[in-house]
C-alpha cells in the first residue's frame, strides 16, 4: 500500500500540479493547465474546493467511491483523506480547484464562521451538482480571486480574498439547499428509514449494550456523513438530528412512565443513560418538568 501523500502547504500542492506559486496561503488553479495528480490518497492540512468540469475517474472518500459528472463540486478540509485514481494513466483533467491554509482566515469573518459550512465534512458521494448558472456563479468567485492573485500583494488582499471565498462558500450553501428540495423525495425515503432505525434501536437491546442512539450511529447505518446526515434531518423535521432523537427518547419515556413497576432509574437505564440525572435533566429541559412531577401528575389525572 503506497504511503500517503500530505498536502499541508499551498505551495506543496502546487508542486505537485506544476504550477507556480503566487501566494503562501492560498492557490486558484485551472486543472486544464495543470498536471494530473497521480493516483495516490491524500490528507489534506488545507481547505480544498474542486469543481470538476467532466466525467474525470473515481474518488474515494473513506469506504466510498464517487464517479464524478459534469459541473461538480466537492469540498475537503483539514484533517480529510482523498484518494485519487484516475481512469487511465494520460487523462487530462478540466476544471477548477482552490485551496487554501487555515491561517488565511484567521481573524477574518469567513474564519468566525467557517464551521457552520457542513458541506467541508460531506462524504464524496455527498458533492453538490452544479446547474450551468450556479456554475458560472462558482467561476466568477474562482477567477476574482485568481485576479487578485496576479496582481501586487498590498494591505487589502487578504482581505478582498477571504471575502471572495465567503461570498462563494455562501452562494454553495444556497446551491445545497436547493439540491435538497430537488432531491425531496430520497430524502423523506431516507427519513422513513431513519424513523424505523431509530425506533428499532430503541425498542431493543441495543440501548443497553451501546447505550444512547447517536447521530453518528445512524448516519454510518444509512450511509452517509455525520453532517449531510445532520442538514438532512434539519431539512425535513425543522430539528437537528440530536434534538429529533432526544424528542423520541423522552416520548418513549413519557409512555413508559405510566407503567407503575417501572422506577424512573430503570427508565433511564433501558433508553440508554448511563446515570439517572442525566436523563432526568434532559426530561426536564424537554418537558419543563422532572419525571417524578411528571409522573405524580398523570397519576393525578388517571
Amino acid at each position: 500500500m503506497d504511503p500517503i501523500v500530505h498536502i499541508d502547504q499551498v505551495e506543496k500542492y502546487n508542486k505537485l500540479r506544476g504550477v507556480t506559486n503566487r501566494h503562501p496561503l492560498v492557490t486558484v488553479l485551472d486543472l486544464s493547465k495543470s498536471e494530473s495528480l497521480p493516483a495516490q490518497t491524500f490528507r489534506f492540512g488545507l481547505y480544498a474546493v474542486f469543481l470538476k468540469e467532466l466525467d474525470c475517474g473515481e474518488l474515494s472518500y473513506g469506504r466510498s467511491y464517487y464517479d464524478y459528472q459534469e459541473g461538480t463540486l466537492v469540498f475537503v478540509s483539514p484533517g480529510q483523506v482523498l484518494g485519487v485514481q484516475p481512469r487511465v494513466a494520460t487523462f487530462k483533467p478540466k476544471g477548477w480547484a482552490l485551496l487554501f491554509h487555515p491561517d488565511l482566515i484567521k481573524g477574518t469573518h469567513l474564519g468566525k464562521q467557517i464551521h457552520q459550512y457542513g458541506f467541508f465534512s460531506y462524504g464524496v458521494n455527498e458533492a453538490l451538482h452544479l446547474s450551468e448558472s450556479e456554475r458560472q456563479h462558482i467561476l466568477d468567485c474562482l477567477k476574482k480571486i485568481a485576479a487578485e492573485l496576479d496582481s501586487p500583494v498590498d494591505r487589502h488582499t487578504r482581505t478582498l480574498i477571504s471575502t471572495t471565498i465567503l461570498l462563494m462558500l455562501d452562494y454553495c450553501q444556497r446551491f445545497y439547499e436547493r439540491q435538497f428540495i430537488t432531491r425531496e423525495n430520497t430524502h423523506q425515503s431516507l427519513m422513513a428509514k431513519f424513523d424505523v432505525l431509530l425506533n428499532e434501536y430503541i425498542h431493543s437491546d441495543s440501548p443497553l449494550e451501546l447505550g444512547l442512539p447517536t447521530v453518528a450511529y445512524f448516519a454510518e447505518r444509512l450511509q452517509m456523513s455525520a453532517n449531510y446526515f445532520g442538514d438532512l434531518v434539519r431539512r425535513e423535521s425543522g430539528t437537528n438530528a440530536l434534538s429529533y432523537i432526544q424528542d423520541r427518547l423522552i416520548s418513549v419515556a413519557k409512555d413508559q412512565m405510566y407503567d407503575p413497576e417501572k422506577s424512573i432509574s430503570e427508565i433511564a437505564f433501558e433508553l440508554g443513560f448511563r446515570y439517572p440525572q442525566h436523563f432526568t435533566r434532559l426530561f426536564r429541559q424537554k418537558v419543563g418538568m422532572p419525571p417524578k412531577e411528571f409522573r405524580h401528575a398523570i397519576s393525578q389525572s388517571g
